[in-house]
């Protein structure tokens, strides 16, 4: 069951080429061209080697290109006006840049038609089997589709929850408590929500608001200061949402599933996320309900559900009655 839709994404903002470049440590080979001006919206790479034979169908000119071991050996293969003809071409394209992988050296006419073309050419001492993976992992992070929510992030046994409900309900407290039973705080009051795959959304905390923490009546606290590094932590995979709902005398519960059976889900960007509703009361013990939800979704993930297990326990009981 689909308890809440979330999907009010903001467009992901382009990441600048310099923090790419100062990211991976890459070496300049066009020193004279300026980069301040360009930015990648594009989480893709291309190894050109098909482009080189003149195939351009298909061909998305936002791509990064990385020209490894394999397209530099085809390349020498050919004669110096052939390369001149096919550099030409493919520089005429439009691309964001070039990288060449396991410190290859330029070809004349590559550095000549990317001078020509205003395009910066980089090399790194990697191989492309190891470079192209972790560009990849980090440009899918920086242009993954966003949100920011309010609510409190916490790492309760390795388990991301999400602590969620109206402003002043005590979703910081909880979570004050929850660090100073040794787990630790990712965000508080904002989260900022990436969605990396179809099935994983990594939150962080704002970078203006890292390590503060609201708690009512006493204003802002610097949780490393307070309970140091180890009470932190930068970014976590966002696991289950915990709804905090205050406790209502009537009939709006009666119909609640109470063996846990059925879960309900929050969808944020496209991805249900478990949630649970906890009705507040003053003699719960939120920051125990939390660590028992963190585990219970643990053993869930393992194979395991108690519900499941009480099911069997009965039905095998009363099999053997009859």
């Amino acid at each position: 069951m689909i308890n809440k839709l979330i999907n009010t994404e903001l467009k992901p903002k382009p990441v600048s080429l310099q923090k790419l470049v100062e990211q991976f440590e890459l070496t300049s080979l066009t020193p004279s061209i300026t980069i301040e001006s360009i930015y990648l919206d594009n989480p893709s790479i291309n190894k050109p080697g098909i482009q080189f034979t003149g195939f351009y169908d298909f061909f998305v000119r936002g791509n990064i290109q990385i020209i490894g071991k394999v397209e530099h050996e085809y390349l020498k293969t050919l004669q110096e006006k052939q390369r001149d003809q096919v550099f030409s071409e493919f520089f005429h394209q439009g691309v964001p840049c070039v990288i060449l992988t396991k410190d290859l050296s330029p070809m004349p006419e590559l550095l000549i038609h990317a001078e020509i073309s205003n395009t910066p050419i980089y090399t790194t001492s990697l191989p492309s089997s190891d470079f192209i993976p972790e560009l990849l992992r980090w440009l899918r992070i920086e242009l993954a589709p966003k949100v920011t929510l309010h609510g409190v992030l916490i790492d309760i046994f390795g388990e991301g929850v999400m602590i969620m409900g109206d402003s002043g309900i005590g979703k910081s407290e909880t979570a004050l408590e929850l660090i100073k039973r040794g787990h630790r705080l990712i965000a508080d009051d904002a989260i900022d929500i990436k969605r990396i795959s179809s099935n994983t959304l990594i939150g962080q905390c704002p970078s203006l608001i890292q390590n503060f923490m609201e708690v009512r009546g006493i204003g802002i606290i610097d949780v490393q200061k307070m309970f140091g590094v180890e009470a932190l932590k930068t970014s976590q995979v966002i696991d289950l949402i915990l709804n905090l709902e205050y406790y209502k005398d009537d009939d709006s519960y009666k119909n609640q599933d109470r063996i846990g059976e059925k879960e309900e889900f929050t969808n944020i960007l496209g991805n249900n996320i478990v949630t649970h509703n906890i009705q507040l009361k003053d003699w719960r013990n939120l920051a125990v309900i939390c660590e028992t939800a963190a585990v219970n979704h643990r053993q869930k993930k393992m194979g395991y559900s108690a519900s499941q297990e009480l099911k069997r326990r009965l039905k095998e009981a009363l099999g053997n009655k009859s």
